[in-house]
């Protein structure tokens, strides 16, 4: 039996897990305040850092879970160059439709519904939108780099590859070695080294003012509630409820599997707590002006560290709170800074593809749609609609319709309405 960590394995445990997740600070809001999108960089960390504190803090003492938990990646990415940048989604509404989907993931959490879906849907389809998302993050990464760029012909070609290219390069190598020596300072370290670098060569120059008050005012409550229930918006918003749908039960499963975190029937421990807290990080995140709140897997950093209940998350949610004064700190981190951890962490997800199975076509085409149409499209919603309805085609051209599960034929189902509605 193990035994109950004291206040020094807590504050160690939350001290590791901030450190493994506070990139998010700088990379969140580099992406939604992405040129074109018109959200402002100071509003939206001060939304990310609020959304961290507040969510975490509840993880802590509601579902008594060692998480923490903020904007997700895949997410943001999809908020800012999906919505509003690919579908010219204005980001009132964009944020509407987060809200909208926080409020569906909370009723699914409540009934128990939500559990029903992922398990419904095949495993494989599962892994497929990991790895597809990670391609899309780790394309992001590579043109915020410099290391692709546009091409009128081909599409994509090889970028200039000038100074700042090979910082990021450097940033990349340095960030992948700390990662790969279980470092928990990895991601921060490799955003430090390439500013650094940046300011010493002269292609970035430090701020005036380190410090400011946050900003309460440019996207706070600025979400357009009405205006995202556009039936057009309908396939954006069940793209956030599926996407965070997975993200959150491979966290809480992987992680407390892992960890030894199970109750005694073999569950993990507290998990409709867990999601109903991801549920109503969602909901919270399109209220204070962010994509959507999600428990994060490297929380298991300090898991390992000791942290077994919710003490240590809320140790974690203090430590975000500083940071609410850092935006001029944090803006003038340039995107080639950032961008090593989307390739990064692009990678890793891309680790999903080892388990998948490719050895039939009615379970290797589908997959390969949602993988290849989520970064060729820009849009996690076409990819994952796509790919299931080549499943459920698939299966009954090959004989196997007896196979697919009601829910699956009814999310077939409106999948195919929703592209529809989409035209």
């Amino acid at each position: 039996m193990r035994r109950a960590p004291g206040l020094a394995t807590d504050l160690v445990a939350g001290v590791t897990t901030f450190m493994t997740m506070a990139y998010i600070v700088v990379v969140n809001p580099a992406i939604l305040a992405t040129e074109g999108t018109g959200m402002a960089y100071s509003g939206v960390l001060t939304a990310t850092v609020l959304l961290a504190f507040s969510m975490t803090l509840l993880m802590g003492l509601y579902a008594r879970l060692p998480f923490g938990v903020a904007p997700g990646m895949g997410l943001n990415a999809f908020f800012a160059f999906s919505l509003v940048l690919g579908q010219k989604i204005p980001w009132p509404e964009a944020l509407g439709i987060i809200f909208w989907a926080g409020v569906l993931f909370l009723v699914l959490s409540i009934t128990n519904v939500r559990v029903g879906l992922a398990n419904a849907l095949p495993k494989g389809l599962r892994s497929a939108s990991a790895v597809g998302i990670g391609l899309f993050l780790a394309f992001i990464g590579l043109r915020n780099a410099g290391l692709v760029a546009a091409d009128p012909v081909t599409f994509v070609k090889l970028g200039h590859l000038d100074g700042k290219v090979v910082l990021a390069l450097v940033g990349l190598a340095f960030t992948a070695w700390l990662h790969g020596r279980k470092n928990p300072f990895a991601f921060l370290a490799g955003i430090a080294l390439v500013t650094a670098l940046a300011v010493a060569f002269g292609y970035a120059q430090p701020p005036k003012d380190w410090v400011s008050p946050p900003d309460l005012s440019s996207v706070l409550f600025k979400l357009d509630v009405m205006g995202a229930l556009k039936l057009a918006y309908l396939p954006a918003i069940l793209a956030v409820v599926f996407t965070d749908l997975f993200d959150s039960l491979s966290t809480f499963v992987g992680v407390a599997t892992a960890a030894d975190m199970l109750d005694e029937h073999g569950e993990p421990r507290n998990i409709k707590q867990g999601l109903i807290v991801d549920a109503v990080a969602t909901a919270a995140a399109g209220l204070l002006g962010t994509s959507s709140g999600t428990a994060y897997i490297e929380s298991v950093a300090g898991i390992e560290a000791g942290g077994r209940d919710g003490r240590s998350a809320v140790v974690t949610a203090l430590c975000f709170l500083p940071c609410l004064f850092l935006a001029p700190l944090a803006g003038f981190v340039p995107g080639y800074a950032t961008a090593p951890v989307l390739i990064l962490v692009g990678a890793l997800m891309f680790r999903a593809i080892g388990g998948m199975d490719f050895g039939k076509v009615e379970d290797a085409l589908p997959q390969f749609l949602v993988i290849i149409l989520i970064p060729l499209t820009f849009s996690i919603t076409r990819g994952l609609l796509f790919g299931f309805i080549a499943h459920a085609v698939l299966y009954t051209l090959r004989g196997r319709a007896r196979e697919i599960k009601p829910t699956m034929w009814a999310i077939s189902l409106v999948s195919v309405g929703l592209l529809v509605l989409e035209r």
